[in-house]
């Protein structure tokens, strides 16, 4: 294996010589690639398939075919080396059963059952730590989906510190996040910083304006609530009851549905004082030239419902009592 060659990061040496191609021309079509490289068409076609899967290549604006950057190309095989090789020492310690023998370790001497199958209905976890530890267990099997709510708005710094390597963790594996928080999230810097890291990565996150119910759901299966919501320091329940996760994960769901993308609550801070914030005046716009809702939402970026919120919400302050009057009296406030 020659220096610099891409099979060290796991790409076969023929889709590596069809990339370089790619990098010398700038860009190509099958024919004009299959020209070079002295192959036929159909299996040039193969090799960008294939490197299309990695995200190696792009479509341009003429129907020719561009490389990924050589840097961002590296990166891509990188990451997708390390899913690899994360999922095969996940299998690994899967089969060897490496967790559940550390755990039956822990456990040696304890009154508490070691068998999953046998674990209480409903768990009694008390101090942080062993919370911390029963989630790093959780997260660790976790397989489809994570749910988790935020009722307090802004996080810690050492909440922070301590969820980034397992949402990161959760996030690389390919697994669908999904957080609710409260408003007080989008105003305070390091926590929305973070929230748009997550983002980033892949994370659903969603503001609501209205109370949450503290709770992380793993998979559909386990769910963990404060044992007092008032003193969450005091520990968790840890609930495996199939009844009891359904209820959670469908209040989940009507809390989910009552609140707002991360990108449109932080396009909804208020202005100024008096003045509109970002997302209201496009709605504004919108409305005054929008024969329909779900046109003006799509064209603002947001849900018909959300969309029509902001237009009552508007109406309301303007103080109009229909859209054609609002457009009147904005234009008297310098709104449009």
């Amino acid at each position: 294996m020659r220096a610099g060659s891409l099979e060290h990061l796991g790409m076969p040496a023929e889709d590596e010589e069809l990339y370089r191609c790619l990098l010398r021309l700038a860009e190509g079509t099958p024919p004009v690639l299959a020209e070079h490289l002295g192959m036929p068409v159909p299996q040039v076609e193969e090799r960008l398939e294939r490197l299309d899967a990695m995200e190696l290549t792009s479509l341009a604006d003429n129907g020719s075919i561009r490389p990924a950057p050589p840097a961002i190309a590296v990166q891509r095989l990188i990451g997708l080396r390390l899913r690899e090789l994360q999922e095969e020492l996940r299998r690994v310690a899967a089969e060897q059963r490496v967790v559940e023998s550390l755990l039956a370790e822990r456990d040696a001497g304890r009154p508490v059952p070691r068998d999953a199958s046998e674990r209480p209905a409903v768990e009694r976890v008390e101090g942080t730590p062993n919370v911390r530890a029963v989630i790093d267990e959780l997260t660790f099997f976790t397989r489809e989906e994570g749910l988790t709510t935020q009722p307090h708005g802004a996080l810690s710094a050492a909440s922070i510190e301590a969820s980034r390597p397992l949402d990161a963790r959760i996030l690389r594996r390919g697994i669908t996040m999904r957080t609710l928080m409260r408003p007080a999230a989008v105003e305070d810097v390091p926590t929305l910083a973070y929230l748009q890291e997550l983002s980033a990565m892949g994370a659903e996150i969603r503001i609501s304006e209205k109370p949450l119910e503290r709770m992380l759901v793993f998979d559909r299966r386990t769910a963990l609530t404060p044992i007092d919501p008032r003193n969450p320091r005091l520990g968790a329940l840890v609930i495996r009851e199939a009844g009891l996760v359904a209820h959670l994960v469908s209040l989940f769901e009507r809390m989910w549905s009552d609140s707002v993308t991360l990108a449109e609550a932080v396009a909804a801070r208020p202005g100024p004082e008096g003045e509109l914030s970002g997302i209201e005046r496009r709605v504004l716009a919108s409305m005054c030239r929008a024969e329909k809702d779900e046109n003006g939402a799509r064209e603002v970026g947001v849900s018909v419902r959300t969309y029509r919120k902001y237009v009552a919400d508007l109406l309301q302050r303007l103080g109009a009592a229909n859209r054609f009057q609002a457009a009147l009296l904005a234009r008297d406030h310098g709104w449009i």
